[in-house]
């Protein structure tokens, strides 16, 4: 992490297409870590960070799905537009983490 940045929420998850790994919220990006687990002593390796979307890159963000939650953000990054959709625990808790983040990086 940058200095003077600061961790708001992180959370073990799976994305659609990325795959399983750890979602972190800061107070200046969104970032999503790949990982590796291995069955056979339940062990968890961390990998890459494969996402890393300043808020500036953020479009928007909602959530979705019945049984299926997910928190959803559009983002512009290098290889155009991209749709992220994220299966974290509370899925109306971290679109309001991430909104009120957004929020107070424009206000300062």
């Amino acid at each position: 992490m940058d200095k003077g940045e600061k961790r708001i929420k992180q959370e073990d998850c799976n994305e659609d297409n990325l795959g399983s790994g750890i979602l972190t919220l800061t107070n200046k990006r969104v970032a999503f870590d790949k990982t590796r687990a291995r069955l056979m002593d339940f062990s968890k390796h961390m990998g890459d960070t494969i996402m890393d979307i300043p808020f500036d890159d953020i479009v928007k963000t909602w959530k979705e799905g019945l049984l299926m939650k997910k928190v959803c953000f559009t983002a512009n990054t290098s290889d155009g537009e991209k749709t992220f959709k994220f299966g974290v625990f509370s899925t109306k808790g971290w679109l309001k983490s991430i909104d009120n983040a957004i929020n107070d990086s424009k206000n300062q």
